[in-house]
């Protein structure tokens, strides 16, 4: 297994809709597998593999207290079940820092698939209903905060600029 870099806000490559995964083999599973050490180190609870510079549709989750509880969602879609929406607060391994609350349908029908290809029909609801949402949303090309004013958004990006530029600085 190996650590994978996370691709950070405004990187273009974000934006890049990701492919369905058509071969499910070992190339698969090491990517799962290496997906689940990065977002575990990170750490985080969701990951989708276009934030790794994969664009494949592959998302790894685990929502549990002791990270005992990982779930693997490939060529995922959602629909919505009804009305309810949640206000929750959102963080991003690609917005690192920056957390603001979304509102989000609380309670949807998932269709995926496993990492052999076998087919997965659920409903989720409540974090994991966000989580899911927040990651296929990476597979589609977007992030959190394109759900939030065009003015947050600026300053974040300019934030998160200014950051990236004092690493790349050489220390004196």
């Amino acid at each position: 297994m190996a650590l994978l870099t996370i691709l950070e806000f405004p990187d273009p490559k974000l934006r890049t809709i990701a492919r369905e995964v058509q071969k499910f083999d070992h190339r698969i599973i090491n990517i799962i597998d290496d997906m689940f050490e990065t977002m575990y180190q990170a750490p985080g609870i969701g990951l989708a593999a276009t934030q790794v510079d994969i664009h494949q549709r592959i998302i790894t989750i685990d929502i549990s207290e002791d990270k005992n509880q990982p779930l693997v969602l490939i060529n995922p879609h959602f629909s919505i079940l009804d009305d309810d929406t949640e206000m929750m607060q959102e963080g991003c391994l690609s917005v690192p820092g920056f957390y603001e609350e979304i509102e989000r349908p609380k309670h949807i029908r998932v269709l995926a698939q496993d990492k052999t290809g076998k087919a997965l029909n659920f409903t989720a609801t409540d974090l994991l209903a966000v989580c899911i949402q927040h990651e296929i949303d990476h597979l589609d090309g977007k992030l959190f905060v394109d759900y939030l004013s065009k003015l947050k958004r600026s300053r974040i990006k300019t934030k998160l600029e200014k950051a990236h530029r004092q690493q790349n600085l050489p220390h004196s």
